[in-house]
């Protein structure tokens, strides 16, 4: 249901030349001023998160500054709406998550752009696994545990999420699915919401992005019941995989990509393929990706395009099997 498969490989592929930049221009000449990084969520999040990481190594090779503004609300669909409708000149970008550009516009009546038309997959950013949190009062000290209560506790759990359709969203209802569980789904605005309520106790379990709950899993601040690769995070090894918890199938992570609007010149692109790519074989910078819980990105923008398609298409039957709407 849930597979990484390919999104490995794509991060270890290797750019393309630059060619000649549209519309009579040089390479030299973009950018020339300060470039918009649009951030669908609110800080705190994953897709924050992997931004900031490689903000300063862009600004470096750019020699403009990158902004980055949050844009929260939506799933992620405003600031990816506000980059389909953006002009191609590549000062406004987007760094968004698989959910925002590929999985929730198309639940959207009517959706608010068409995934594939109306963005510009540019280069794939990192991808995460995801691990499964209970407040420190839960009464589930182990995966096993946290299914059992929720079993004898129908309709009484909650589990969090930064917005409807999102993979937090997608995992937690495919896991009740697979596990008969009866849970409701509390959405937030934004991850950083999402991990406040979970702090306080008033969430009973999220399935969220690594590097979200990874300092607080590091602190004791939350109890990580399970990781969703197939295979156990080297960041988290004493932490099981819900694959191996007794649900072999289960598989998922979610990929950051930088986006731009549709139309975007072949080598605007291909300079923010290069610059990526760049950034991520510093050796320093790639380990502070990997410590934050992130699989370093890169690769081209085909490898990206296609990544986008594959996923659109998956998770579209995954919504259909689970009966999501975006309301």
């Amino acid at each position: 249901m849930f597979s990484r498969r390919g999104l490995l490989a794509a991060a270890g592929a290797v750019a393309l030349p630059l060619p000649g930049l549209a519309q009579g221009s040089s390479q030299g000449s973009y950018p020339t001023r300060t470039v918009a990084l649009l951030v669908g969520f609110a800080p705190g999040g994953g897709t924050d998160i992997i931004a900031r990481l490689l903000q300063p190594a862009l600004q470096a090779e750019f020699g403009q500054a990158i902004a980055i503004e949050n844009r929260a609300g939506g799933s992620g669909t405003i600031a990816a709406t506000t980059n389909a409708r953006g002009r191609p000149d590549g000062y406004q970008m987007l760094m968004t998550t698989v959910s925002a550009s590929a999985v929730v516009p198309p639940t959207m009546k009517p959706p608010p752009f068409d995934i594939i038309a109306d963005q510009t997959a540019v280069v794939l950013a990192g991808t995460v696994p995801l691990v499964a949190v209970v407040p420190l009062d839960s009464p589930a000290q182990t995966f096993d545990q946290f299914i059992a209560h929720a079993k004898a506790n129908p309709g009484k759990l909650n589990y969090s999420s930064s917005g409807i359709a999102t993979q937090q969203h997608l995992a937690a209802a495919a896991l009740s699915f697979a596990a008969g569980l009866d849970m409701t789904h509390i959405p937030f605005r934004g991850t950083g919401q999402a991990v406040n309520e979970v702090l306080a106790g008033r969430i009973d379990i999220a399935i969220d992005t690594l590097p979200t709950y990874l300092p607080h899993i590091r602190a004791g601040r939350v109890r990580a019941l399970a990781t969703t690769l197939k295979e156990r995070v080297p960041t988290l090894p004493d932490v099981p995989t819900i694959a191996e918890s007794g649900f072999p199938d289960f598989d998922a992570a979610v990929w950051y990509m930088v986006m731009g609007p549709p139309g975007l010149p072949s080598a605007i692109s291909e300079r923010w393929v290069q610059a990526v790519n760049k950034a991520l074989s510093d050796p320093g910078l790639r380990q502070r990706v990997a410590d934050a819980g992130f699989i370093p990105g890169g690769g081209t923008s085909a490898d990206a395009a296609a990544l986008l398609r594959r996923d659109a298409a998956k998770y579209a039957e995954v919504i259909r099997r689970a009966n999501i709407q975006f309301d």
